[in-house]
């Protein structure tokens, strides 16, 4: 009799059920395409090296640093936040059982703390291997730091700007180095708006984040070519859209909100969304490869903008000034 029932059921919702079943398929191949590309080898080891990741507490920059910690490298958490830089250490130390993880205060909001940072690691630290500049903001209001900047391009560009040039004499003695910065692929939006990087005269939240990300892209690219020969290589990269902290100010209106509570199961987890920063700091093949651009563990064609070697040039130039170097 039960078995009738069940049978008449499906007969008579057969639409709907093959229609649902569609839709299930339909979620889980969107899932695997947006969970992206794993970073697969396990086996090389980063004994004796030394690590340093910007905004290692969340997101990506822990998933991060237990992947490196598991390779066996002293790992530095460098953030603003001491308590959760420290809860977050502790939770490194136990999933991955190293207990060579240190957490070193950096706001990069602050070019005096940036520098009070790479003076702390010049003065302690006997050696640099990666650097991975992974801190980020994204499309918040219309703050400034500490020094003034417009604070996504303070802290996105300007902080990392002045952080790795403080480390590279450390970089350039523990040569082979790599210095690793998280872009987006919001950097295929963004123009560099050189007559006000600040867009004090004309402030977009979305405008700014992808002016800082396609400086990140064009940073890399030109601090590899003044690293040349060196042993010190440069990679940009975009890790995915990921369900991070990251996005907490576009969730302030209950719009984004509504959109993101439907799209967040679909979208990459912050350990997927960490294999291309791995991959860019742990992967052989790449020691030859310098100021390229990757997504999902592979090299990428960055922006035409991202591209233009003059407009690196300049933002360099313009960088240095700002900082003081």
């Amino acid at each position: 009799m039960a078995s009738t029932k069940i049978q008449s059921f499906i007969y008579n919702h057969r639409i709907a059920l093959i229609a649902a079943a569609g839709v299930g398929v339909t979620l889980v191949c969107v899932r695997r395409y947006a969970a992206g590309v794993r970073y697969t080898n396990t086996t090389t080891r980063l004994d004796g090296k030394h690590v340093i990741i910007t905004g290692a507490n969340a997101g990506i920059g822990k998933e991060t640093a237990i992947d490196l910690a598991n390779r066996g490298a002293k790992v530095t958490l460098a953030c603003r936040d001491m308590k959760r830089a420290q809860d977050a250490a502790d939770d490194i130390k136990q999933i991955t059982g190293n207990q060579n993880i240190t957490v070193k205060q950096l706001n990069l909001a602050s070019l005096k703390s940036v520098r009070s940072f790479a003076e702390d690691i010049n003065k302690n630290e006997t050696r640099l291997d990666v650097l991975i500049n992974n801190a980020g903001i994204m499309r918040c209001p219309y703050w400034k730091t500490d020094d003034g900047f417009e604070m996504q391009i303070g802290v996105n560009h300007l902080g990392h700007f002045l952080l790795t040039n403080l480390l590279l004499d450390k970089l350039k003695i523990s040569a082979p180095s790599r210095v690793v910065t998280v872009s987006s692929l919001a950097h295929e939006r963004g123009k560099m708006n050189f007559d006000d990087l600040n867009m004090e005269k004309n402030y977009d939240s979305g405008n700014a984040y992808s002016q800082s990300k396609l400086a990140n892209v064009l940073f890399s690219s030109e601090l590899a070519k003044k690293l040349q020969g060196t042993g010190v290589t440069t990679y940009s990269l975009h890790p995915g859209v990921i369900n991070t902290e990251l996005s907490r100010h576009v969730a302030q209106s209950i719009g984004w909100r509504m959109l993101l509570s439907v799209v967040r199961p679909l979208i990459k987890t912050p350990n997927e969304g960490a294999q291309t920063t791995i991959y860019c700091a742990v992967d052989e093949s790449l020691s030859g490869e310098t100021g390229k651009y990757y997504s999902d563990c592979a090299k990428k064609t960055p922006s035409k903008e991202a591209l233009n070697d003059e407009n690196a040039k300049r933002l360099w130039e313009l960088s240095e000034k700002m900082v003081g170097l």
